[in-house]
């Protein structure tokens, strides 16, 4: 997206925020992260639109919280830290890394929500957004780790494209921190990072021959990639690279992936004797240079190198190089905070490691294991929080039961009854607003609060949540359809009174045929219990 037109990138943002409003409607956790992202990204990437990204990744952080995608929660911290990166929040940016890198350290198992295909993919793809950032940050060991993990996740399964993209990222890395380390007078280091680079970007000819990045088919990867081309010349800086460098140079591309293809182009035309020419390219990409924070080190790498060539042969060569040497000795310092860098990131990593832990562990005890949901222990804490909570009242209360699941395990497993129960419980959840509280009460039952609610409103959005479960797929709700029993918390009202009221009116909705909401108006040990008819849920048309 980076390569295209700015009017073309609004186009793409438009086409994302039309399928993630649609997607909303359908309620599709997995597919609504997905868009979340894409929406996001597409944002930091356009030019004057990296701010709209901070709403879409509050999002994406609750609504991945809220279903359990611990991929794209992850997915989701980094993203932001890519965003504080272009904001020059550096600190900041190395906390959200930290979060994102913690998830992922305990993200080996695949969730069963996701197929192992798509679940290794996506694990890759986090890996992927936090080594942007921690290259741009020029933190690289953490940087390579990350990388090699990105690498992992999908050896077993990757094609050429993704061979090929995950090769190319090293690439640029190692590039990258070649250059810084000349930058710290460790040359035989840097030198072997040019090798490793040169190395792999003749290793990627063949998954690049096959993979979706060729514009021009039957073309060497290296005449038409330019981090490719400057990390051969690099390595051996010779007169035969600058043709197909200075080409390249006025290509499209990345301003990260031009500078190198500067700097190495200057570095072929030096050797070659074309000193003024070498200037002239290190200047003119100088100027086409965008105001972007997302890769200030490299813009101190093409100054640096245009400082080393005007020194040479210059009148004030001797104060040139002794500003050189000045700077020289103030990058080592800078160097040596690098450590500092990752002992921070290393800490941070850790204390979030061990807090999702400890939150884990509390959450266990009271999550229901198979749903996700709360449960009935949870269930009695909110309870009793939104009874004296004034700001609740009025709540509505909804005992919910399944028809038809006696059926699912007798003649089916309960294997596929277990599912059953998940793919409700995930409906229900998604059918009410997010702050209802939806928790599994036992065995084929569900207890909904819906705080604020008055019993009209209350009836509607439960009958939402009915019509979304008989028009599930036969395949995954196996014709089950719920009878609901709906009452208000009356004052002073114990909760097991207010559940016993709600467990009655879910009969009388058994008594009329199930797939449908009744209230009960009733105080229970009264005579004469008065019953509100037992409605179907409305039909889809109905609803507001």
């Amino acid at each position: 997206m980076q390569h295209t037109e700015h009017h073309e990138q609004l186009e793409i943002v438009r086409t994302i925020d039309e399928l993630l409003d649609e997607t909303q409607r359908r309620g599709e956790p997995i597919l609504i992260a997905q868009l979340l992202r894409a929406a996001a990204l597409a944002r930091l990437v356009t030019r004057g639109m990296a701010a709209e990204s901070e709403s879409l990744l509050d999002e994406m952080l609750a609504h991945t919280r809220r279903h359990g995608l611990s991929l794209y929660r992850a997915d989701a911290h980094a993203l932001r830290g890519r965003r504080l990166v272009l904001a020059a929040q550096e600190d900041a940016a190395l906390t959200e890394i930290a979060r994102a890198l913690a998830i992922l350290d305990d993200s080996d198992r695949p969730d069963m929500q996701m197929p192992r295909r798509e679940w290794a993919k996506t694990q890759s793809s986090a890996f992927i957004d936090c080594w942007l950032v921690l290259n741009q940050l020029g933190v690289y060991e953490a940087a390579e780790e990350v990388i090699a993990r990105a690498h992992q996740a999908i050896r077993e399964t990757a094609g050429p494209h993704e061979i090929t993209l995950q090769l190319m990222n090293r690439i640029r890395m190692l590039l990258g921190w070649a250059l810084r380390l000349e930058r710290v007078e460790r040359d035989r280091d840097a030198a072997m990072k040019f090798e490793t680079a040169a190395s792999m970007a003749v290793a990627v000819e063949a998954p690049f021959a096959e993979s979706l990045f060729p514009r021009r088919i039957g073309v060497s990867a290296i005449d038409q990639v330019g981090v490719l081309a400057a990390a051969l010349a690099f390595a051996a800086p010779d007169p035969s690279h600058v043709d197909r460098l200075q080409r390249l140079l006025v290509e499209p591309g990345y301003q990260h992936e031009q500078v190198l293809v500067a700097i190495a182009l200057s570095r072929c035309l030096y050797v070659a004797g074309r000193r003024d020419e070498a200037i002239k390219a290190l200047q003119s990409t100088r100027l086409n240079l965008d105001e972007d924070n997302a890769q200030p080190s490299m813009r101190v790498n093409l100054i640096r190198e245009l400082a080393k060539l005007d020194a040479e042969g210059s009148p004030q060569s001797e104060q040139l190089n002794s500003s050189i040497e000045y700077a020289t000795a103030l990058e080592i310092e800078l160097w040596s905070l690098r450590e500092s860098q990752i002992a921070t990131l290393n800490t941070r990593r850790e204390h979030e490691r061990l807090s999702a832990q400890h939150g884990a562990i509390s959450q266990q005890a009271l999550q229901d294991p198979l749903t996700g949901l709360p449960n009935r222990r949870a269930l009695d804490e909110h309870l009793r929080t939104l009874s004296a909570s004034t700001t609740a009242q009025p709540l509505a209360v909804a005992l919910i039961d399944l028809d038809g699941f006696k059926g699912v395990n007798d003649e089916h497993s309960h294997a596929e009854g277990d599912d059953v129960l998940r793919v409700v419980a995930s409906t229900l959840r998604d059918a009410l607003r997010g702050d209802d509280i939806v928790a599994r009460y036992g065995g084929d039952e569900f207890v909904a609060l819906l705080p604020g609610a008055p019993v009209s409103a209350a009836k509607q959005a439960l009958g939402r949540a009915v019509n979304a479960v008989s028009s599930l797929p036969h395949h995954l709700s196996h014709g089950v359809t719920l009878s609901v029993g709906l009452v208000s918390l009356r004052p002073q009202e114990r909760a097991d009174q207010v559940l016993s009221r709600a467990d009655a009116a879910m009969y009388q909705a058994k008594r009329g045929g199930g797939d449908q909401v009744a209230t009960a108006n009733a105080i229970p040990g009264e005579s004469g219990a008065a019953w509100a008819e037992a409605d179907p849920a409305p039909s889809l048309e109905e609803l507001p």
